[in-house]
């Protein structure tokens, strides 16, 4: 996996949710944003402060956690 440089963890931002830059923007806004159907460009407009590269990472981040989360196994 490429090093995800934009994602931050810190427990005095926003919990330690992982962030974009140190900002208070959470990779699970930028998630729900385009979940919800904005784009990319109406994500940039909303948070000026971001870049396009914030939002390929926190979709890069999210995919990968999804990833490793463990699924147990139910057996009949």
């Amino acid at each position: 996996m490429k090093t995800l440089n934009r994602i931050t963890f810190n427990p005095g931002v926003m919990g330690g949710k992982p962030c974009i830059r140190g900002l208070r923007i959470t990779v699970g806004t930028i998630v729900g944003l385009m979940a919800s159907g904005r784009t990319k460009d109406e994500i940039l407009k909303l948070y000026p402060y971001l870049e396009p590269k914030d939002i390929d990472q926190a979709l890069a981040y999210a995919a990968w956690r999804v990833e490793e989360i463990d699924v147990p196994v139910i057996t009949a």
